[in-house]
C-alpha cells in the first residue's frame, strides 16, 4: 500500500510537459554505435547552444535513447525540446525530464530583455512614428478645414441639423482616412481590422443601451427633411393641442393655449397621429342646442342652417348643416356647424357669435331653449290639505317676445395677446435652434 501511494506522488509530481509521448518515428536499427551516440549528443548539445532558453538543459545518449534534464524558463520551452530532438537522426527515443525554473532572476532576465528590446526597437522607429503622426495630423486638420466651411454643407443640406450631419460625417471620414494612412507608414495596416472590429462591437452594445436616444435621433431627421407643420401652426400630437414653437433635434415644442410649454420627443411625433389644423384654410364649427320637445324640429332645423348661413364670416360653401343630434333629459337636442376662413377668423369667436345669434333667433320665434339643469327648492312648510288637494289654475299663455334684429359682431380680431408675445418671444430666441424652414417640403 506504501509502494503504491509513493507511486501515485510520484506521477502527481512529474511535470505535465515531461509526459509527452510524442516520439521519433521510424525503424530502430538493430546496431549499437558509442560512436554514433556521441555524435547525437553533441549536434544536439549543438543545436540547444544556438537557441535560447536552453542554458540549463543537459544531453546524454544511450543506445540512441536521449535523455534531457535541467530546467527552461517556461514549460513551453521544455515541450519544444521532444520537437528538436525528435528531427535529428539517429534517435529512438526521448527520456525529456526538464523542469520548469523557479529562480525568479532566471525568469525575469528574458521579459527584461525583451523590454530592452522593445524600446530599442521604438526609438529606432520614432522618425517613422514621426512621420506617421505628421501625416495623420495633415488629413485630420484638412477634414477639420473641410467640415468648418460653409458651403457647400448648408447649400446641399435642407436645414442646419443635416449640414450638421454632414460635417460630422466628414470628420469621421477623415479620421478614419488619416489612421488608415498613418499605419501604412508603419506597416501595421493588419492592426486596423482588430480597431475596426473592436469598434463595431462596443458601438453595437452602445446602440444597444441608447435605443432610445438613437430612434430619437433617427427621427428628428426625418422630421427635419420632411416637415409636417410649420412655426404657429395649431397642431394636435397624442392629445395635446398648441402652436408649433420650434422643432429642435430632440423634441418638437409646442405652446398651449393656456400658455404651457409641451416638450414631445421627436421618437413620439414621428410615430403619432398628427392633426394639423392650419393646413387648410377652411375649417369647421360646430356647437349644441337644445329646444324643447314641443317643438317643430323641421322649422327649428332650417331656422338654425338660415341663421348661421346669413352670418357675414360664414363661407356658402361648403353650406351650413344641422341635424337632431340627441333627445336629452327635457329638451331635444342639435348638432350645428358651419365654415368659416381661420386666416381672416377666429374660430372660438365665430363659433361663441353663431351660438348666440342662433339662441336669439329660435327664442325669437317663440321656441324654448330649456334650462336643463335641475334645481332643488326647499320650502318653508307644507301646504294645508285644503289647498293641497285644491287644484292650481292652468297657466296662463306666454306672450312671445319680441325679438330684436340681433347683428352679428365682429370675429376678424385674430389676436391673441398673451398667447402672440409667448410665441414671439420664444421664436426670437437666437440661442434656440430650429429645424423649421419653408425651404423644406411639408407632407
Amino acid at each position: 500500500m506504501i509502494r503504491l501511494l509513493a507511486v501515485l506522488i510520484c506521477l502527481c509530481a512529474t511535470p505535465i510537459w515531461a509526459q509527452d509521448t510524442s516520439q521519433p518515428q521510424g525503424t530502430i536499427t538493430v546496431a549499437d554505435s558509442a560512436t554514433q551516440d556521441a555524435a547525437i549528443a553533441v549536434r544536439i548539445r549543438d543545436i540547444l547552444g544556438e537557441l535560447d532558453g536552453f542554458d540549463g538543459v543537459t544531453v546524454s545518449v544511450s543506445s540512441g535513447i536521449v535523455t534531457l534534464r535541467g530546467t527552461t524558463v517556461d514549460a513551453s520551452t521544455a515541450v519544444r525540446l521532444n520537437e528538436l530532438v525528435g528531427r535529428v537522426e539517429g534517435v529512438v527515443a526521448i527520456n525529456n525530464e526538464v523542469t520548469e525554473t523557479t529562480d525568479v532572476v532566471a525568469r525575469l532576465n528574458p521579459a527584461v530583455e525583451r523590454f530592452q528590446a522593445r524600446i530599442t526597437q521604438a526609438i529606432a522607429l520614432l522618425p517613422l512614428i514621426a512621420v506617421a503622426a505628421l501625416a495623420f495630423i495633415c488629413v485630420l486638420t484638412l477634414g477639420m478645414l473641410l467640415a468648418r466651411a460653409r458651403n457647400p454643407w448648408e447649400r446641399i443640406a435642407p436645414n442646419a441639423f443635416i449640414a450638421n450631419i454632414y460635417r460630422q460625417v466628414v470628420r469621421i471620414l477623415f479620421f478614419i482616412a488619416g489612421v488608415v494612412i498613418a499605419l501604412d507608414i508603419l506597416g501595421a495596416t493588419a492592426l486596423l481590422g482588430t480597431i475596426l472590429g473592436a469598434a463595431g462591437i462596443v458601438g453595437l452594445a452602445i446602440g444597444f443601451a441608447v435605443r432610445d436616444t438613437v430612434e430619437n435621433f433617427i427621427a428628428s431627421i426625418m422630421l427635419s427633411i420632411r416637415q409636417p407643420f410649420r412655426p404657429n401652426d395649431v397642431v394636435e400630437i397624442q392629445g395635446d393641442i398648441g402652436k408649433v414653437i420650434r422643432l429642435t433635434s430632440r423634441a418638437t415644442i409646442l405652446l398651449s393655449f393656456d400658455g404651457n410649454h409641451i416638450r414631445i420627443p421627436n421618437a413620439t411625433v414621428f410615430k403619432s397621429r398628427i392633426v394639423n389644423y392650419s393646413t387648410n384654410t377652411e375649417r369647421r364649427f360646430s356647437f349644441e342646442i337644445g329646444v324643447s320637445s314641443d317643438a317643430d324640429l323641421a322649422d327649428v332645423r332650417q331656422m338654425t342652417e338660415e341663421t348661421v348661413a346669413g352670418l357675414p364670416f360664414v363661407l356658402a360653401e361648403p353650406a351650413p348643416m344641422s341635424w337632431i343630434e340627441r333627445i336629452g333629459d327635457g329638451a331635444i337636442f342639435l348638432t350645428v356647424t358651419g365654415w368659416i376662413d381661420q386666416e381672416a377668423t377666429s374660430l372660438v369667436r365665430a363659433k361663441g357669435e353663431a351660438l348666440r345669434l342662433t339662441k336669439a333667433r329660435i327664442e325669437g320665434a317663440g321656441i324654448e331653449v330649456p334650462d336643463t339643469t335641475y334645481r332643488v327648492q326647499l320650502l318653508g312648510g307644507l301646504a294645508p290639505a285644503t289647498e293641497a288637494a285644491r287644484p292650481s289654475p292652468p297657466p296662463s299663455p306666454t306672450k312671445v317676445p319680441d325679438v330684436p334684429e340681433v347683428a352679428a359682431a365682429d370675429v376678424t380680431d385674430m389676436s391673441e395677446p398673451g398667447l402672440d408675445k409667448l410665441v414671439d418671444a420664444e421664436r426670437s430666441d437666437p440661442d434656440a435652434p430650429d429645424l423649421l424652414t419653408d425651404a423644406a417640403p411639408k407632407e
